[in-house]
């Protein structure tokens, strides 16, 4: 496997929590990365991600693991249609249940085909995925005050349970993008190449020295 070239790491906002990506974004994206969170129970998710070189997904591969139980999903985009593949170990609702939180739904979507239409992934909590619409649909040059709908493949943590999610990106100018859902608006900074500085309630990107 070899060495990635750069690399972001986040301290999340919402909760105790961080997340740390290792990524290649000569052509496209490719990035490996890590994300550890307490809520809703103590999770360790680690994905892989791939774009094509115009920033739609390629492929996302994910496994969320706690104490007494682990999952994982696969989720392919090609010929514009979606497949997930999953598999999962131990039993999550038994956690989840005894910590006080309802269950989880199973892991990926029952009928791919509602994604249809999706060029992006959605991954819970990650400010990373944020960037993969804002260069696919390049925000960074666009109008201000122009919103850009898109449908996107949602990834919930920690069950990986896929639902198709409508959302909207919006550039503000001066490295700024709106971020917004039915029920949820936020003002993202990003950098130069698209990736999130300043995620409002939700992350905080750390400077590496």
């Amino acid at each position: 496997m070899p060495p990635m070239p750069d690399s972001l790491f986040w301290e999340r906002r919402d909760t105790t929590g961080s997340e740390h990506a290792l990524i290649d974004a000569r052509a496209g994206l490719y990035a490996r990365g890590t994300a550890l969170a307490v809520d809703p129970i103590p999770y360790t998710c680690r994905y892989e991600l791939r774009t094509e070189p115009g920033w739609s997904t390629a492929h996302l591969d994910v496994t969320a693991e706690g104490a007494g139980w682990t999952r994982s999903v696969r989720l392919e985009l090609a010929a514009n249609r979606w497949r997930a593949t999953t598999a999962e170990q131990g039993n999550l609702d038994a956690v989840l249940s005894a910590a006080g939180h309802a269950g989880a739904g199973l892991p990926g979507i029952e009928d791919p085909d509602l994604l249809y239409g999706a060029f992006d992934v959605d991954l819970s909590g990650s400010p990373l995925t944020n960037t993969l619409p804002i260069r696919r649909l390049g925000l960074l040059k666009a109008e201000p005050g122009v919103a850009h709908r898109i449908s996107a493949a949602w990834v919930l943590l920690p069950s990986l349970e896929i639902v198709q999610a409508d959302q909207i990106y919006t550039s503000l100018g001066d490295n700024r993008i709106r971020y917004a859902s039915e029920t949820f608006s936020a003002d993202l900074t990003v950098d130069d190449e698209g990736f999130v500085v300043d995620y409002p309630g939700l992350a905080h990107r750390a400077q590496l020295k």
